[in-house]
């Protein structure tokens, strides 16, 4: 169920509470095919089941980039942000990919509000996102964003 912040003040009062899980998101060859399509990042790892099946994961495996494209999916999931006009990616702070994500895998994702910071273009929300690998013991990301509300 997504949750609703319909203002600035309410994301402050959510500081370090953990929001979601989303529902799991299965990852297909034809996922990762079209992401190295439109990246031009076409490695074997990626895109040669037959070659990757005898590589050091047995499978192709997403992108690391793909799975981090994947948090504003996840995002629209799990809340939305309800004041200002307009929402502007204004960068990352870390971002790790502690496992791969082999071709068959599924994911899902929790997102904690850090940091509300007010600026003059409006106020930055830094979010943490962990996107979780089932079955695995370490997440596929953990990455930062941070988006400014105007």
């Amino acid at each position: 169920m997504t949750r609703v912040f319909a203002s600035a003040e309410e994301v402050q009062a959510a500081l370090g509470q953990e929001i979601g899980p989303t529902e799991w998101l299965t990852i297909n060859q034809l996922r990762i095919d079209a992401f190295a399509a439109t990246t031009e990042d076409d490695q074997w790892i990626h895109t040669d089941p037959a070659k990757a099946a005898s590589g050091p994961f047995g499978a192709t495996i997403a992108h690391g980039f793909l799975t981090l494209s994947l948090i504003p999916r996840f995002a629209k999931e799990l809340y939305r942000l309800d004041f200002g006009s307009a929402r502007i990616n204004y960068g990352l702070g870390k971002v790790r990919f502690p496992a791969p994500v082999p071709v068959g895998s599924r994911l899902r994702a929790s997102a904690t509000f850090t940091e509300l910071q007010p600026g003059t273009a409006g106020v930055t929300v830094t979010t943490r996102y962990v996107v979780e690998l089932d079955g695995a013991a370490k997440p596929a990301c953990v990455a930062e964003t941070l988006v400014v509300v105007s």
